[in-house]
């Protein structure tokens, strides 16, 4: 889908990173037994657990590369590609060298979510195909310059959504729009996954010998650390990451999405939540509901990393399920990620068959020369970002209100919104965490034709986002 130019709400755009790349390569198909060369840029839990076994154990498909700031860990992928896989690898420190490289075709990208921005426009200005780890952007104004790029360029951008290539998931939505459980009324999102606090040094943490701190920083801050762990906590501070709701809640939004059938933001949304009971040195919601008020129905989200009550190791469900999408209808209710749906007296009615490989897909979209042969295009993957985006954005903006102004801007929200806040409550109260401490963010009205929030400047702001010199996104104009 080509969509016009976007007139963004926030600043002009900055001026890009001076590196030196290779002329754009014409793209081309690949023969059924020719091998597709590619680089692995992050070497973290998804590069390493994910990436390198998704597509070095495909026919056909060979890593030479890999590429993160820190060396221990492209050591680690160099030996775990040498010792399963039977060949040796090139490593570097700077993703830069693979770009550079002529002879790559593709790249599997699992940098953290604050690199995904510019890592795919180097990529696609090299005339790299990329597949890019979830959520793709860490601004919404990012996640555009990306789709512009991979169209400008001709390149094949997938993003790691990897329920898009559940086979089920299109029965499903066939079914429903086919009328069997009636109108929709509601759809769910959540996701209960404990975590721990990242804790609070005294004294920054010490960097890692073997880590380019700069590269490692690259677009965003470059400061001391004093949370306790480097790499993967960075995921919970605002200026590296984007919370449970976008980093995890873009999977089960983008389900929701795709059973509305919507290529909108939502009309409206707001956000309540707070970081409880964890004094420590990350920022986002450890807590956090969202309304996504869409035209067809509302979709709920819910995220906890805290577990069901205070002193308890049980992790909390909704109707059965720790992490789910589930739809209500008239008749009925549907489960997305237990494939069953039972009518309203809690009668099985109807089950699903699916699987799939993204991965997979990837590759033979590159075979094919074809991006729409793709699950999870990028354009796809910008358009469920940018939702969980404006849900962030909402709490973001927000502020600590008493419990009867959360209950007022509840009482303005779509039917089931009280519902879900009201189980929040529960939940913080199972914690004995004092509910006018939260944070409650303002009913936020979104503006899809340019992408931004309506007459709201600092929720804009965060729209467009900020960039550290030289690593800065820049301006992709697409179409011409």
């Amino acid at each position: 889908m080509r969509m016009s130019r976007r007139r963004f709400c926030g600043t002009a755009g900055a001026g890009a990173v001076g590196i030196s790349l290779p002329m754009v390569v014409p793209a081309r198909v690949f023969g059924a037994n020719e091998e597709i060369l590619m680089g692995q840029i992050g070497l973290g839990i998804r590069g390493i657990g994910a990436h390198i076994p998704g597509f070095a154990g495909q026919k056909g498909v060979r890593i030479i590369a890999v590429a993160d700031p820190d060396l221990e860990r492209t050591a680690q992928a160099a030996r775990l590609i040498e010792t399963k896989y039977g060949y040796k690898v090139d490593q570097y420190q700077d993703m830069r060298r693979i770009f550079d490289r002529k002879e790559i075709h593709a790249v599997g990208n699992a940098t953290m979510q604050y690199w995904h921005g510019l890592s795919t426009i180097w990529a696609c200005q090299a005339g790299k195909h990329m597949y890019v780890e979830k959520p793709l952007s860490h601004y919404i104004w990012e996640g555009r310059q990306m789709v512009n790029a991979a169209r400008k360029y001709g390149r094949i951008v997938q993003i790691g959504t990897q329920r898009r290539a559940d086979a089920a998931i299109p029965k499903m939505i066939a079914w429903l729009r086919q009328g069997h459980l009636g109108k929709i009324q509601a759809i769910y999102c959540f996701a209960y996954k404990p975590r721990t606090s990242c804790g609070k040094r005294t004294e920054p943490l010490p960097i890692p010998p073997t880590l380019d701190y700069d590269l490692w920083c690259g677009p965003a801050k470059k400061e001391p650390i004093y949370r306790d762990r480097l790499q993967y906590d960075c995921s919970f501070t605002w200026d590296k990451g984007d919370a449970e709701s976008c980093n995890q809640g873009v999977h089960e939004v983008d389900v929701a999405r795709w059973i509305l059938g919507t290529d909108d933001l939502p009309r409206r949304v707001m956000s309540i939540g707070g970081r409880f009971l964890w004094d420590d040195a990350c920022d986002v919601p450890n807590t956090q509901i969202i309304c996504y008020d869409f035209p067809e129905a509302p979709v709920f989200y819910e995220a906890r990393n805290l577990r069901h009550a205070k002193n308890s190791n049980e992790v909390s469900e909704f109707r059965g399920e720790r992490v789910g999408v589930i739809v209500d209808c008239e008749g009925g209710s549907l489960s997305v990620y237990r494939h069953t749906a039972w009518d309203k007296s809690g009668k099985q009615v109807a089950t699903f068959s699916g699987g799939g490989d993204i991965f997979a897909n990837f590759i033979e979209a590159l075979r094919r020369n074809d991006p729409k042969h793709l699950v999870a295009d990028v354009e796809v993957g910008h358009l469920s970002t940018r939702i969980c985006h404006v849900g962030n954005i909402s709490y973001r903006v927000g502020r600590q209100a008493s419990l009867a102004d959360q209950r007022a801007a509840v009482r303005q929200g779509p039917p089931g919104w009280e519902a879900w806040f009201e189980r929040y409550l529960e939940h913080l109260a199972a914690h004995q965490i004092d509910p006018n401490t939260a944070t409650l963010g303002p009913w936020l009205e979104c503006d899809t034709p340019n992408e931004c929030i309506k007459d709201h400047p600092e929720a804009n702001k965060i729209v467009r986002g900020w960039y550290r010199e030289p690593y800065v996104v820049p301006e992709i104009r697409w179409p011409e």
